[in-house]
């Protein structure tokens, strides 16, 4: 039991790391689309 407990934290964990670099890109891709539009006002 704590073998699987190890390992689905480790999925886990691994997948939420995956998940911070696509976030990233999104959030600077809304602040450029932001920027942009305030420019446009």
């Amino acid at each position: 039991m704590k073998l699987f407990a190890l390992v689905l934290l480790t999925l886990a964990t691994l997948g939420l790391s995956a998940c911070a670099n696509t976030l990233d890109g999104a959030g600077r891709d809304i602040e450029n689309a932001g920027q942009a539009i305030q420019k446009t006002f």
